[in-house]
């Protein structure tokens, strides 16, 4: 693949969304492709997976089966969506990606990380980004931003820190990957500091 693969990652209210937009349209502007797309999701079949998991009607769904629901939503985005782009030689910029299983289901519902990381690499034929990025925030902060919790959203303060602190132990293991940013910073900070990093990460691909 001569693509180039990047997920943002990180708690709730963290900015995610406005950050994979507004990177989408700096590497727009440079006349790049740039697919971007999220997860759960980025199919029809992922993103009716995605109403499920989300939906607040299914609170106490089975640990097992949620993380079984994220790798096959993950599973159909990769074949479909991500693997295709990448081909071509796409930039794909997604919000979340295998780290949030690992942190959600790994850590959170204490499915164990490597368990759920082996069922992730087999639903995705290994693809891991190339380039993530950890937008780290409070969850009390994050949470009080967040408008209609969905399901995951609606969790204790105390399972979202486990989430936090999961994200934050992934980082640390592979300072090569993981890129962590405060997102309390300035929209506009961030933004430059993601557009460097990532011109940085195109420019050694080449």
């Amino acid at each position: 693949m001569t693509g180039i693969f990047i997920a943002f990652e990180g708690g709730e209210g963290g900015g995610k969304s406005t950050q994979a937009r507004l990177l989408t349209e700096a590497l727009l502007a440079e006349g790049r492709e740039v697919v971007r797309t999220r997860e759960p999701g980025g199919t029809p079949a992922a993103e009716a997976i995605r109403a499920v998991l989300l939906d607040p009607a299914n609170e106490g769904l089975d640990a097992r089966a949620e993380a079984l629901l994220f790798a096959a939503a993950r599973g159909e985005h990769v074949a479909r969506v991500i693997r295709p782009a990448l081909d071509r030689g796409a930039v794909v910029i997604t919000d979340r990606y295998v780290d949030s299983s690992l942190a959600y289901q790994g850590v959170a519902r204490e499915l164990g990380v490597e368990r759920v990381l082996e069922l992730s690499m087999w639903a995705t034929g290994g693809l891991l980004p190339d380039l993530t990025f950890v937008l780290d925030i409070d969850p009390a902060v994050g949470l009080a931003r967040v408008t209609d919790p969905n399901r995951l959203e609606a969790e204790s303060l105390e399972w979202h820190r486990m989430v936090r602190g999961a994200f934050l132990d992934l980082a640390d293991r592979d300072p090569q990957r993981y890129v962590v940013l405060d997102a309390t910073r300035p929209v506009e900070d961030l933004a430059s500091a993601i557009a460097a990093e990532v011109a940085t990460a195109i420019t050694t691909r080449a």
